[in-house]
């Protein structure tokens, strides 16, 4: 009990934290503190769009070991709360900044792509099946801006989407779509199809001192047991593939 307790107290005073953290990030924003944020407002944009054919030959030679992909929830345990099936794929490039070897050198040109954009930190194919739905959540810290870069996007588009804040949107094949997914949001691909996108988290764009300060944030969220367990999750999933 008196673990429980102290487990609960470091949940409360880390929630405590976050949320004064988040009122300093929205306060040296340089992009909107919106649930949907232009794609224009960043510079990478344009040159990962007029490569999306680059990267869609290299999911293809991944989506040819599909079922062989993890889950998000076999890395991210914590995933479970949205997701329990084995409905949601991933193959990751990088996790937090850590790099994943293998799965690079597998897509050679999507990993020199995404190295490039300022601020990556995490880039990975993200694959759902037919019928899936995310359920709604929340994310944990807005000193990173999700992207995605729609590769796959069965028809009728408006059966695939996405809600962010209220707001919904559909993903476009070449397109990148911008949001902060502190934003509660959910996902469903009520398709016939498989929906994919190239899913990446970067840093957003902040003044100095938040830029600084969202840095060190960043830098102790890699080291936290969160990230440590996913890449030895993602490391025992890479020897599992080799035998």
């Amino acid at each position: 009990m008196a673990r429980k307790r102290k487990h609960r107290r470091s949940v409360a005073i880390g929630l405590w934290i976050i949320k004064r953290l988040e009122r300093l990030i929205r306060r040296y924003s340089l992009v909107d503190n919106t649930p949907f944020i232009d794609s224009r407002r960043f510079p990478w944009v344009d040159e990962l769009e007029a490569n999306w054919p680059v990267i869609r030959q290299e999911l293809e030679q991944v989506l040819a070991d599909r079922e062989r992909l993890p889950n998000f929830q076999d890395i991210s345990k914590d995933q479970t709360n949205i997701t329990k099936d084995d409905h949601w794929k991933t193959f990751f490039l990088f996790a937090y900044g850590f790099s994943m070897d293998a799965n690079c050198a597998r897509c050679p040109q999507t990993t020199k792509l995404v190295t490039a954009i300022p601020g990556m930190f995490t880039a990975f194919f993200s694959i759902l099946s037919p019928g899936k739905h995310i359920l709604a959540h929340r994310g944990p810290y807005n000193g990173l801006l999700h992207a995605h870069l729609g590769m796959i996007v069965p028809e009728p588009a408006a059966h695939c989407r996405i809600e962010v804040g209220g707001e919904i949107r559909h993903w476009q094949t070449g397109k990148v779509m911008v949001f902060d997914d502190t934003y509660k949001h959910q996902v469903w691909n009520n398709t016939d199809g498989t929906r994919v996108v190239l899913f990446l988290d970067n840093y957003r764009p902040l003044r100095w001192p938040g830029s600084l300060l969202n840095r060190v944030v960043l830098q102790l969220i890699r080291w936290s047991p969160f990230i440590q367990d996913a890449r030895r999750n993602h490391r025992a999933w890479e020897r599992g593939l080799e035998r």
